[in-house]
């Protein structure tokens, strides 16, 4: 058993026969009355976010979680072929585990899926990617005082907004958590 003094980011456990990962939190400690946290929680099966608070001291049951790097094979439908690098099994997973970012996710890549027991929770991305534009228009001369962007289609499907100077070939670090273009690699 966990008490609310062990609540963070990221926390999980077990909360009227569901699973929640704790999005948010905040410690309040009121004049008179007594200390309570009130958190976000995000049910990890249905993925809905849940306001809830707690009196500070409260029990609450803790859930083990393993955290394994799997490496992504290719997509399949609605789902993900995932490949465990130390057993070489492969599983299939719900493109729903992945917050964001999984247009960015190229074959080969490693990311990291957090299971309960042998129930898959949750897959991490790597936070930033280097991927190749396969297309995108080309920019027009001395439009660059506006900071314009245009569209670039990446290898791995997923399109980003880049700078009128990026052409076709060029490989760019992109930030998975937003979907942004960062920099330019230099190969």
């Amino acid at each position: 058993m966990a008490t609310t003094a062990d609540f963070r980011n990221g926390f999980v456990f077990l909360l009227d026969g569901e699973l929640f990962s704790i999005v948010e939190f905040q410690h309040f400690k009121m004049g008179r009355g007594g200390a309570y946290v009130r958190t976000k929680l995000r049910n990890l099966k249905t993925g809905r976010i849940l306001e809830r608070t707690f009196r500070s001291g409260e029990k609450v049951a803790e859930v083990a979680i393993e955290r394994r790097p799997m490496q992504y094979l290719y997509p399949e439908g609605d789902s993900l072929v995932l490949m465990d690098t130390s057993t070489y099994e492969q599983i299939s997973i719900g493109k729903e585990l992945v917050s964001t970012g999984s247009e960015y996710l190229k074959e080969g890549e490693t990311v990291i899926v957090e299971f309960n027991e042998e129930t898959p929770l949750a897959m991490e991305l790597p936070i930033f990617v280097n991927l190749t534009v396969v297309s995108t228009e080309p920019g027009l001369r001395g439009d660059t005082v506006s900071g314009a962007t245009k569209r670039a289609a990446l290898e791995s499907g997923g399109t980003v907004l880049v700078p009128l100077f990026i052409e076709v070939g060029d490989v760019l670090k992109i930030d998975t958590r937003t979907g942004t273009y960062i920099e330019r690699v230099k190969s």
